[in-house]
């Protein structure tokens, strides 16, 4: 529970009216909360009271919140609406950028945004794409042909920086990507007009006819479709861009013609989860849902060497056959022993025909492997990619079947060695 200003209620505070509204507010912010909820929640004040904040807070959270990654926007939408008048101003200042002067000058914190959002419900946040008035005998003419669409900044705008409605979008467009590969060739052969001399069929073909090879028969590589693995980081430091990346990895598994033989998808965090059957659903709400409820670490801490080293001893030889790709999305900051994450990226390095590392640091111009996870892990990847936008994404669909791409790999590891 953040610190706050202590709990101050007028001496007819309706209060009813109150745990509605603030309700309404938690929902706007995502959380599935309805009527029931809300009676719930009014008697549960009723029963435990209002005298205590703590006990105010707490009742009200055990009503409101039953997932883990709701409690940090339940804990901020609170904040604005029962404690801390001054916080709103905050968060104005958080979604408008370029007004200042009242409020200290802060970054916007996780679902910060989001809460403020809900709680004025768009009545007092202006457009900050919108410039001020001007005078009237002020006349100025911009030419804005060359100004960004707002599809395209969305594309490159950051997943932890959106709003609902952004998110929303966001969501939308990427149901719609996939991520096409190309067949590899594989030891069979099949019948072909062209290419290798089929013996065998040559010479059973020459005994129908008394022993006389009138014909030659030719045969090529049949063409098969590699796997995909994934492995998600779900811990608190990358909880809001694994939603977005599960949203992602859903329309790829249910994709047709995208060429993958089967998509493998797997949590991590403490431990490792197989979320492989959840992301078969059909409805991404109920796919998403189900792997929530699978996975039992979300925004817990990380342990990538030891959920790598649970990967590679029991899931590697089930879903690593055929020339599989890999995606191992972390920002890459662990907690555990580097040796043994070292050991662990090594084999799968091995294992697997391509390692590709999305991190969502790399959206940082400067950049630079500095964590001693990070440091392990990046000379054991075959390309080392951002993961943090629509756009990132889509360069990924792009040179995903590309065996020369590196991405930031070349200009890092050079760094290390200077």
């Amino acid at each position: 529970m953040a610190e706050h200003l202590p709990l101050q209620l007028p001496d007819d505070p309706k209060l009813s009216a109150n745990i509605t509204h603030f309700a309404r507010a938690l929902r706007r912010a995502g959380l599935p909360i309805g009527p029931g909820r809300v009676i719930d929640a009014i008697r549960a004040i009723e029963a435990a009271g209002f005298s205590n904040k703590r006990d105010f807070y707490w009742a009200l959270h055990a009503c409101f919140v039953n997932r883990p990654e709701h409690r940090r926007v339940f804990a901020q939408i609170f904040r604005l609406y029962w404690r801390d008048p001054r916080y709103l101003e905050h968060m104005m200042a958080a979604m408008l950028p370029a007004i200042r002067g009242v409020q200290e000058d802060r970054p916007a914190q996780a679902a910060e945004k989001r809460a403020a959002e809900a709680l004025l419900d768009g009545a007092e946040a202006p457009d900050i794409d919108t410039p001020p008035p001007e005078e009237e005998d002020a006349v100025i003419e911009v030419d804005a042909s060359f100004t960004m669409s707002s599809k395209e900044r969305l594309k490159t705008l950051d997943f932890e920086q959106m709003n609902l409605e952004e998110m929303a979008q966001a969501k939308r467009m990427l149901a719609k990507l996939t991520l096409p590969v190309k067949p590899l060739p594989s030891r069979r052969t099949q019948a072909a007009a062209h290419g290798r001399i089929d013996a065998a069929r040559s010479l059973r073909a020459a005994l129908r006819k008394g022993g006389e090879m009138q014909t030659l028969s030719f045969k090529k590589p049949r063409l098969r479709y590699p796997n995909l693995v994934v492995l998600c980081d779900i811990s608190g430091s990358m909880s809001q861009y694994s939603r977005v990346v599960l949203h992602f990895l859903h329309a790829v598994s249910n994709a047709r013609g995208a060429g993958w033989a089967q998509v493998h998808a797997f949590t991590f965090g403490t431990r490792l989860t197989n979320i492989t059957r959840h992301l078969a659903t059909r409805d991404v709400d109920a796919a998403l849902t189900a792997a929530g409820a699978e996975a039992q670490d979300w925004e817990g801490g990380t342990r990538i060497g030891d959920c790598l080293e649970s990967f590679n001893r029991n899931w590697s030889r089930r879903v690593m056959g055929q020339g599989a790709v890999v995606l191992l999305i972390t920002d890459g900051l662990d907690r555990g022993a580097v040796d043994n994450l070292t050991r662990q990226m090594q084999r799968l390095n091995l294992t697997a025909r391509r390692l590709i590392w999305l991190n969502p640091l790399l959206r940082w111009d400067g950049f630079a492997a500095k964590a001693e996870g990070i440091r392990a892990m990046l000379p054991h990847v075959d390309s080392f990619r951002a993961g943090h936008s629509i756009a990132s994404l889509e360069e990924l669909a792009a040179v995903i079947s590309r065996g020369d791409d590196q991405g930031e790999k070349v200009r890092l590891i050079a760094s290390l060695e200077n």
